[in-house]
């Protein structure tokens, strides 16, 4: 893994959070609780600051990065980005899916128990509403979804991820 400091801002991670072997996290970034980042992901705070809330999963190939003097990127809680996603200078809230190949781009707000559907492109300054299915290109809303059956969905995701780190942290 590449754990790099950046203008004198060095990543923040905590013990109990998994780190991949080729991920790289660099520059002004802090995760929370249980976090996991999974292969050839990388978490770049070198332009503006990346905070991640507990148990966020940032699955194999995803990007996480921020705008220089104006989009810092916020994820909130029980957050799972999915594979080689781009999440760029934005804000996701608690209990959020980021689909496969999405791309969620500047001064976008993911507002909690909400779903960004694979390969979609939610474009810049879009507010996704609470509990919606967002998809498309550019993404739109889909549809509402429960957000108490979601939220239950979420966080049983967000656990299996601690899970399946846990199976690579034994082998350290």
């Amino acid at each position: 893994m590449i754990i790099k400091e950046v203008r004198g801002k060095f990543p923040q991670i905590p013990e109990d959070c998994y780190v991949a072997e080729n991920a790289t996290i660099v520059g002004d970034v802090q995760l929370g609780e249980k976090c996991s980042v999974w292969f050839n992901a990388v978490i770049r705070g070198d332009v503006n600051r990346i905070e991640i809330g507990n148990k966020v999963n940032i699955q194999d190939g995803a990007v996480i990065h921020c705008t220089y003097l104006k989009h810092p990127t916020k994820i909130g809680n029980n957050v799972s980005i999915g594979h080689n996603a781009i999440v760029h200078g934005c804000e996701i809230k608690d209990n959020v899916l980021i689909g496969m190949g999405a791309i969620v781009m500047d001064n976008c707000v993911v507002n909690s128990n909400s779903i960004i559907a694979a390969g979609s492109v939610v474009t810049q300054n879009t507010i996704v509403e609470s509990g919606t299915i967002y998809a498309g290109v550019p993404a739109k809303k889909v549809k509402a979804i429960d957000e108490s059956d979601f939220a239950g969905e979420i966080e049983r995701i967000s656990n299996n991820y601690v899970m399946y780190s846990g199976w690579f942290k034994e082998e350290e």
